[in-house]
């Protein structure tokens, strides 16, 4: 990843404060090709962890804030105001802050899914279209180099027509009921009320996103099941998913939290009737391509034929998580900075459609697997 300018763009933060996994993601990831400057913060709802938190972050105690309205509407008034704000709140804590810094003219950049519910996303459609703001949604795997060749390929017609897309994203960390326990992220990600839904808007949106992102085609329907194996668990963390795209198209989707010995096993296999592919997150720096009657090749990340401008080392040195989420954090200054336009940044629409998948799966799977249309 190279890039010609190095204005570093204010960025506050709601959410991400001490003890968050999250929103240091975030803040590293803005901070890696040195586009962006934490400058303020409502970094939680206690005040006193807020203010420590922001202490430890070096932001000056004027700009630590105790609610997201306040710092939207006193960074909005200052002359040296953030330039954009990073959401990285639990899932029913999207909204509020979107909403407020939207309004404020103010630039957002929300962790993934949208929102905890249909009415809270509608709110952010909204919001985003009244505002002269734009809002970008944090699809980190978007922004691995492989998968960006992927879309390229496809696009350019290396596979053919596309007649199969199957994603499976797989993790073991919920096999036991740990947020009976007092585990702080298992706690907020089964509570329905604060998450919205379980492994499909945890895992299951980002399976979803990169099958539409990569393959660049619309689904028009699905059938699901969902499971919820752990005792006592009021959200799934199983689901099978069957997918009709247009075009005629076929996919299917796995997401799971409670298979034993998956750590984050994210995998995508997509095949026309010209050759396939194959891509799997825990080596996300090779590809494999087959032309239909050809040998199989093993693409690299920043090897021969595979564009520069989406990896920062030389080949052979691994690139992954953090650095997806940095492709977009400095794809999001550039737009900022340009006021321009990048397809491949999941924005709002990316945002509707998650929802969209989390709300058709849970209705298919109460009506007995049935089939969902758009």
């Amino acid at each position: 990843m190279t890039t010609d300018r190095r204005t570093r763009l204010r960025l506050g933060m709601v959410g991400g404060g001490q003890g968050a996994f999250i929103g240091a993601v975030h803040r590293i990831a803005a901070r890696m090709d040195d586009r962006f400057e934490l400058v303020a913060g409502a970094l939680s709802s206690d005040p006193e962890r807020a203010m420590a938190s922001a202490a430890e972050l070096g932001i000056a105690a004027d700009r630590s804030y105790a609610s997201y309205d306040e710092m939207a509407r006193a960074e909005a008034g200052r002359d040296d105001g953030i330039d954009a704000v990073a959401i990285v709140t639990p899932n029913h804590l999207h909204a509020g802050p979107s909403i407020a810094f939207l309004n404020a003219g103010i630039h957002v950049i929300c962790d993934k899914p949208l929102a905890a519910s249909a009415a809270e996303a509608e709110a952010i459609r909204q919001a985003a279209e009244a505002s002269s703001a734009r809002f970008f949604l944090t699809h980190n795997y978007t922004g691995y180099p492989l998968l960006r060749q992927a879309r390229a390929m496809i696009a350019r017609g290396d596979l053919g027509r596309i007649r199969l897309v199957q994603v499976e994203y797989a993790q073991d960390w919920l096999t036991d009921p740990i947020e009976q326990d007092g585990h702080k992220q298992a706690a907020w990600r089964t509570d329905p009320s604060q998450s919205g839904a379980g492994a499909i808007g945890d895992i299951g949106t980002h399976a979803f996103n990169i099958a539409c992102f990569v393959s660049g085609l619309t689904p028009e329907a699905l059938s699901a099941e969902l499971h919820s194996f752990g005792p006592g668990r009021r959200v799934d963390d199983n689901a099978h998913i069957l997918l009709r795209y247009d075009g005629g198209a076929r996919g299917m989707i796995w997401a799971s939290q409670i298979a034993v010995g998956c750590e984050n096993s994210l995998r995508l296999r997509i095949f026309g009737d010209k050759g396939g592919l194959e891509w799997g997150h825990e080596d996300p720096n090779q590809m494999s391509f087959t032309r239909f009657g050809e040998p199989k090749q093993i693409l690299t990340r920043g090897g021969a034929g595979i564009g520069p401008d989406w990896t920062r080392v030389p080949p052979g040195h691994p690139e992954g998580y953090l650095e997806g989420f940095a492709t977009l954090y400095t794809d999001i200054a550039e737009v900022i900075e340009n006021r321009t336009d990048n397809p491949l940044l999941p924005g709002l629409q990316a945002g509707l459609d998650g929802m969209w998948f989390i709300s058709a799966a849970q209705a298919s799977s109460a009506d007995g697997g049935s089939w969902v249309t758009r």
